[in-house]
């Protein structure tokens, strides 16, 4: 008889039951003399024990404000030192921290400010074409005449304090650095006393789900959960104090947060970030002039460095593991990470921000076939499970919804009773939205979104299938595939395709290369060529945009499907 398609992750080591801020001090204390942080676009290197000092000056500082245990501080910015300092400036402090999309504007700020009831916000005066000091002032203009920390807006009824990074001043706010002077013993006395009284499942994070489907939902996260997530996520690829990450994805999110910032602090490891937002080719640099052995990414990340025209001339032979994540990894990208970047160690991970992240990741012992192919296995502390639509579990091998169990799961979204029960049953299961499987022995394969799947002519069709078949085209770069109502069939496919740079490509080849390798009801009816998909700040496709704009240029939008 086939076994159901549960399981349930090893429990041999214990979960860490310390609160953040206890755990940084040991570290910090262990590793005191090695390198913590290297931050290259602003020349920063800090040890351990430097990037302590630094933590418990903001630490000092941000409780002289008046800032309390629970109060919520937001911080607004790309990556950089102090994104870091303040992530564990404000555990050590038992502040919640709230992650805003540097992609928000106003509206989403205002939106993401209200919701949690922000006390203070940290943030960038400005990045790429976001001006975040006019947009606060825009929402805020009370800031132009009061004094810091005295702010009273209409609009922001809860926001007090405005601290803006870099050296020029701005009315209302203060200057980041300046929080940075040494505390006095008595202030020092006053964080250590504070830091005693928090506990390992309260609060500590706040991260925005990207609201493509609605509002966006403030996920809500513990100590316990992050800590112990970034900490097993780095034991699947055995990280040692030896280690040095490049970490290009942004740390407003669970992979640079989380997997990076405190899988390296869970191991001794070094972080370095390359640059403020993600560059290809400051991405080689660093690994090569770093010695980086461990590169974090999504898969449009790693197809960048791969693609970059300069990737031949640097020495990167220093790279052992890293983290594939973020969404689905075509097989033929993995293959090329393993074969061209030294990578041998890759592994996948998959899990989402309502569970702090990871759920399944693969081993650096998984054979190359399994690991390209595979999300990999369930986590320790963690069980997993794959349902039909009533709930039910399916045999392994069965395609159904990967719902999820145990520390990792959130507390739930920040004032949103009613949403978060719609994502977590009454039995703590989180259900993830994923249509998945597990084979016999327990690795998971993310077959699609529910809401992703197309239904053609009573056909279910899962567009990560057809992608992965597209993938294997020797002209083909990238592709996406959705589904577009059609009026006979109730869906049709739609593949848009990013051809490799130098290469000629017509939809006949295309389907000529789909014929007699898939059937027919597979191969996509529309095909578009594009320069590049919408994305998310994180490197997410965002499906829907294609779907819309397909829909609107083919006239397609009054076509009403199930």
């Amino acid at each position: 008889m086939t076994k159901p398609s549960y399981d349930k992750g090893a429990t041999d080591v214990p979960l860490i039951e310390q609160t953040i801020g206890a755990y940084f001090d040991e570290s910090c204390a262990r590793y005191a003399p090695r390198e913590a942080l290297v931050s290259r676009h602003q020349g920063v290197r800090l040890t351990y024990a430097e990037f302590r000092r630094r933590v418990d000056a903001l630490a000092c500082s941000l409780m002289r404000l008046g800032l309390a245990k629970g109060d919520r501080i937001a911080i607004w910015s790309q990556n950089n030192v102090e994104w870091a300092l303040t992530q564990f400036a404000t555990a050590k402090a038992g502040l919640i921290l709230v992650n805003i999309n540097p992609a928000y504007r106003r509206a989403e700020l205002e939106y993401a400010i209200n919701k949690v009831g922000c006390r203070a916000i940290i943030l960038s005066p400005a990045f790429k074409t976001s001006d975040y000091i006019g947009m606060l002032v825009d929402l805020a203009s009370e800031l132009m005449s009061c004094a810091p920390g005295k702010l009273v807006s209409q609009r922001l009824p809860t926001l007090k304090w405005a601290i803006r990074l870099g050296a020029d001043h701005s009315p209302g706010m203060l200057n980041f650095d300046d929080l940075l002077t040494s505390p006095s013993d008595a202030e020092m006395a006053a964080l250590a006393a504070a830091g005693a009284t928090l506990k390992a499942d309260e609060p500590i994070n706040i991260q925005f789900t990207s609201g493509t489907t609605g509002a966006p939902k403030g996920a809500t996260l513990t100590h316990r959960n992050i800590l112990n997530n970034g900490r097993f996520v780095g034991e699947a690829i055995r990280l040692t104090e030896n280690d040095r990450l490049c970490i290009p994805v942004p740390l407003y999110h669970c992979f640079g947060m989380v997997m990076a910032n405190l899988g390296s602090l869970t191991h001794g490891s070094c972080l370095v970030y390359p640059a403020d937002s993600f560059d290809p080719l400051s991405v080689l640099q660093a690994v090569s002039e770093e010695r980086c052995t461990t590169l974090y990414g999504v898969p449009t990340m790693f197809i960048a460095v791969l693609d970059h025209p300069d990737f031949a001339k640097f020495d990167i032979s220093s790279l052992r593991t890293g983290i594939m994540a973020g969404s689905p990894c075509p097989t033929e990208v993995m293959k090329r990470v393993i074969d061209q970047m030294h990578m041998g160690e890759v592994t996948i991970a998959y899990g989402m921000t309502e569970t702090s992240p990871v759920s399944t990741q693969s081993g650096v012992d998984d054979s190359i076939e399994l690991r390209v192919s595979t999300v990999g296995r369930v986590q320790p502390h963690v069980e997993i499970k794959i349902v039909d639509a009533e709930g039910n579990i399916v045999p392994r091998g069965v395609t159904g919804e990967f719902c999820t169990r145990g520390y990792s799961v959130m507390r739930g979204y920040w004032g949103d009773v009613a949403k978060t029960a719609e994502a977590v049953d009454g039995d703590g299961w989180m259900h993830t939205g994923d249509l998945a499987t597990m084979d016999e022995n327990g690795y998971c394969n993310i077959v699609g979104r529910i809401k992703d799947m197309v239904i053609r002519g009573g056909e279910n069709v899962y567009p990560r299938e057809i992608e992965e078949f597209l993938y294997r085209h020797p002209k083909i770069r990238d592709v996406q595939v959705v589904g577009l109502p059609d009026r006979k069939y109730g869906e049709e496919l739609c593949a848009w395709i990013i051809p490799r740079e130098g290469e000629q490509l017509t939809e006949q080849d295309v389907r000529d290369f789909c014929k007699g390798q898939i059937a027919h009801y597979k191969v996509p009816r529309y095909i578009k060529f594009v320069d590049a998909f919408p994305m998310t700040v994180t490197g997410k496709i965002q499906k829907f945009l294609i779907r819309d704009q397909m829909k609107e240029e083919l006239g397609l939008s009054d076509i009403k499907t199930a």
